[in-house]
């Protein structure tokens, strides 16, 4: 996996001063977590991480702002559960079955970063906010007004 040289080329980019936005994808934590290896997910999802916090800094170093989320989960549960008692269902030796397919859960999605003015946070009551949300809220964050065919922002 890339995760190393995705953020070098990152903290590039951003430092340049070049681009109005440096959109960035880390597949990782999604490609292991098909594996099923939870071993190899962790240790992955460690490695993520470190790098996002790399990231997250040299955003802070220009001044940046920052929208972090992803489209689906994955690493999050590795074991197939029972439907009605979500416990994890084992096969034959009594081991835990693992999941290699995308979850439903809610992934998270968050602002900051020095560049982001005061008082700009989320709303309040956008218990069904979705990925239909998100272009908008990061049309608002770059400061642009969204067009009104897009879903509503999530920003206040």
């Amino acid at each position: 996996m890339k995760a190393r040289e995705i953020t070098a080329a990152g903290k590039e980019a951003l430092r340049s001063g070049k681009y109005d936005q440096v959109r960035i994808n880390f597949a990782n934590p999604d490609m292991v977590g098909h594996t099923g290896d939870l071993a190899a997910t962790i240790s992955c999802c460690e490695l993520v991480d470190t790098c996002l916090k790399e990231l997250l800094d040299v955003v802070d170093e220009v001044k940046g702002r920052f929208l972090v989320t992803a489209d689906h989960g994955n690493a999050d549960d590795m074991v197939q559960r029972a439907k009605k008692t979500l416990e994890p269902l084992k096969d034959d030796n009594g081991e835990a079955v693992p999941l290699t397919s995308h979850t439903l859960a809610p992934v998270p999605i968050v602002i900051g970063g020095a560049g982001l003015p005061d008082g700009v946070h989320f709303k309040d009551g956008f218990d069904e906010a979705g990925l239909g949300n998100v272009a908008a809220t990061f049309l608002n964050l770059m400061g642009f007004e969204a067009p009104p065919h897009m879903q509503p922002s999530l920003l206040a």
